[in-house]
């Protein structure tokens, strides 16, 4: 259920409304981007919040001098003086790696991510590059819902004794850790087993992360409303290896079995490892903790998976919303029948079928009678149709 910031910031009783912004200070675009955003920020009167390391790359980037100089004037610093707990929001200018980065930053306070695309595809992100102003305004306007989006915990074991705890909002993927050896899995749910078999890994995922590493190994596309875990083995050599979609509620796991010696890693949203001795059990849940993300428009998800993954909905018959683009049978041009009819009863050279009719459009020459032909029946080049 969305909830409205508008209510719960203004019952909490903040006074001093502070973004942070997070940006990838590896690209310059990225830098510009984020300057021009504490910018309007200030001039919208928010107060704008950043990372010690990205405050000193704004104050040495070149390129808006003067900006960088009156941006780094008006930037408080997290941690000098301003905690999560004091954050309405974060705006994360970047792609999907910046907005887990994100994610991991803000895990546990209850503090929303609004996602602006600088990336490629940008699946997390809520707006691109060229709203920068007019996604300010909406957060200054108070003009935007958040939606909670189901992330998992992560447990390792070996030996009986846990020896790792960690999470992911995409997911969490067991691998193997040499290129030369195959990782040889059994897997079950909720304690039954499913299957036993050798893969490069298996990747458990949340309906957020079903279109990230999950899709690429051949998973399904998981609504972010429906409350699913799916489980999807990479290049399995089984004849039953297929994703698995299971109950929020079940205990899924995946154990690196001891017949071979074979290693495993596992990784959660490509930046929390663990290394998997033989032995090892990697046993998924739903996290009790959701991710926020803020949405500033109530577009359906299905536009969103077209957009983003760039589908292609008009195909050669034309728009399904284009009326013009089919055509009657009656309006088609040039339109050649031909009529196949039942044989006499007594005739034993074509079985027995239904009159059909055959369309073809713009045919290169009329079709002829051919000798010997059954009455409405037509052949071409000798042959039977």
């Amino acid at each position: 259920m969305p909830l409205t910031i508008l209510e719960s910031r203004e019952q909490q009783g903040a006074s001093v409304r502070r973004i942070l912004v997070m940006t990838h200070t590896g690209r310059e675009e990225a830098v510009a981007i984020a300057i021009r955003a504490v910018s309007v920020l200030s001039a919208h009167g928010l107060s704008p919040v950043m990372m010690r390391d990205e405050v000193d790359v704004i104050g040495q980037s070149r390129i808006d001098a003067a900006m960088a100089d009156a941006s780094k004037d008006n930037i408080e610093v997290l941690g000098e003086g301003v905690g999560l707990d004091e954050l309405e929001l974060v705006m994360v200018l970047g792609g999907d790696g910046t907005m887990l980065r994100s994610a991991e930053l803000t895990r546990g306070s209850n503090v929303p991510l609004l996602g602006v695309n600088l990336g490629h595809v940008g699946f997390l992100a809520e707006s691109e590059k060229a709203d920068i102003d007019a996604v300010v305004e909406a957060i200054a306007n108070r003009a935007y819902t958040v939606d909670e989006r189901m992330a998992i915990d992560v447990q390792v074991w070996h030996e009986g004794r846990r020896g790792a705890h960690t999470w992911a909002l995409n997911e969490a993927a067991v691998e193997k850790s040499n290129r030369e050896r195959m990782l040889e899995v059994a897997i079950d749910v909720d304690g039954s087993p499913i299957s036993t078999f050798g893969c490069d890994g298996v990747v458990f995922a949340t309906p957020t992360g079903s279109t990230a590493y999950a899709f690429s190994a051949g998973g399904p596309v998981v609504w972010p409303e429906v409350e699913a875990l799916v489980v999807a083995p990479i290049s399995a050599h089984a004849l039953f290896a297929k994703p698995l979609v299971v109950a929020p509620s079940s205990t899924t796991a995946a154990e690196v079995l001891t017949r071979t010696d074979a290693t495993g890693v596992l990784w959660c949203d490509g930046r929390r490892m663990v290394e998997l001795a033989p032995g090892s059990r990697v046993e998924v849940t739903r996290s009790k903790t959701p991710v926020r993300l803020v949405r500033l428009t109530n577009t359906p998800f299905a536009e969103r998976l077209v957009a983003k993954f760039k589908l292609p909905t008009v195909g050669w018959r034309g728009p399904v919303e284009d009326p013009g683009a089919h055509p009657k049978t009656s309006e088609l041009p040039a339109v050649h029948r031909i009529s196949v009819v039942e044989p006499p009863h007594n005739s034993e050279r074509l079985p027995s079928h239904r009159a059909t009719e055959l369309y073809h459009h713009e045919p290169k020459q009329p079709l002829g009678e051919q000798p010997g032909a059954l009455p409405g029946e037509q052949r071409r080049g000798g042959g039977e149709l």
